[in-house]
């Protein structure tokens, strides 16, 4: 089984399912994730209804060593992005198949 999913899985997808062509498919992917990255960036929070929300939160700067070496570092503080998943999305990823 596959780990990864790519934009052209994506775009195959969409393509195969929905009977657009393949520019279509591809440029209806692409716009659907810059609005939900612009959507994150600028606004800080994204809720899609029955998946879940992401969230930007700031990292403060801290001290962190490397386990080999024990050399001291500071890590620079920077924004993180969280996802907490929707009840509905966790029910379903929790669902129990007959076997």
């Amino acid at each position: 089984m596959r780990i990864n999913l790519t934009k052209k899985d994506l775009v195959n997808s969409v393509y195969m399912q929905l009977g657009f062509s393949k520019q279509i498919s591809e440029n209806l992917i692409e716009d659907f994730l810059i609005t939900i990255v612009n959507n994150i960036k600028f606004e800080k929070k994204l809720k899609i209804s029955k998946f879940g929300t992401f969230s930007i939160r700031q990292k403060k700067s801290r001290i962190g060593r490397n386990p080999k070496t024990k050399e001291v570092k500071l890590i620079s503080s920077r924004n993180v992005v969280l996802f907490k998943p929707s009840k509905e999305f966790r029910n379903f990823v929790n669902l129990k198949v007959n076997e």
